[in-house]
């Protein structure tokens, strides 16, 4: 089953001579529970297709089918409650709110639409993640490894269709990088949670069971790293 289907999808930047195709005509498809690395050079359109996959910019044509909801028919308040409900996003540099503790941030989600926590799904989380001992702690309170785990437990939290990570180790070193790949590949696994990195870490890349190349907004390569 395809969790995520991308139709041609193009974003254009300017007008005329200043026009510029960030991406151009992608498709492709993930299945559920597939592990996918976005790679490419630095201006090849991978973080810009991952702000539309995100359901965090519109793309200029194409369509973005999320779970069989096509996101870009939603109106503004539809695709907010989408997102919030139904992707996962973890970004470099953690985006944490610095007054609230682990555990608050890590339920945001579920709190700003209206849910109930589900206890046993945050503890199950928060204990793979190793934050036993930090779930009153504020963001300032933790390392740079420890707050990307709280970003990974608050996209996890509500159990969303599609996870979506934007350079997660882009601001650690080798050693909470290592582990943070870790994290990710465990919770691929474990919750049969689909899972899309754009990354320029190969060691990330090496983990997934995908690889796709975005080169001057095209796809170049899109190859299986693990059958």
């Amino acid at each position: 089953m395809d969790i995520l289907q991308i139709k041609q999808l193009s974003k254009v930047y300017g007008k005329g001579d200043t026009k510029v195709k960030a991406v151009d005509n992608v498709s492709f498809s993930v299945r559920k529970g597939e592990f996918v690395a976005i790679i490419g050079p630095s201006g090849s359109g991978k973080s810009t297709l991952m702000h539309m996959l995100g359901g965090v910019d519109r793309p200029t044509s194409g369509q973005v089918i999320i779970n069989g909801t096509d996101i870009y028919k939603l109106n503004e308040t539809q695709l907010a409650i989408f997102r919030r409900r139904q992707i996962g996003l973890i970004y470099q540099f953690y985006n944490l709110i610095p007054v609230l503790s682990v555990e608050e941030n890590m339920t945001l989600p579920m709190l700003l639409d209206g849910q109930k926590v589900d206890k046993q799904q945050l503890e199950s989380i928060v204990d793979k993640l190793g934050l036993n001992e930090r779930l009153q702690y504020l963001p300032n309170q933790l390392s740079g490894g420890q707050q990307q785990r709280v970003s990974i437990g608050r996209a996890l939290i509500s159990k969303p269709a599609l996870m979506l990570a934007d350079e997660p180790t882009g601001n650690l070193d080798s050693r909470n990088s290592g582990d943070i790949i870790d994290l990710l590949r465990m919770f691929n696994r474990v919750f049969n949670q689909t899972l899309v990195v754009i990354t320029h870490d190969e060691r990330i890349a090496l983990q997934a069971d995908r690889m796709i190349t975005i080169e001057d907004g095209r796809i170049a390569r899109d190859e299986v790293v693990r059958p």
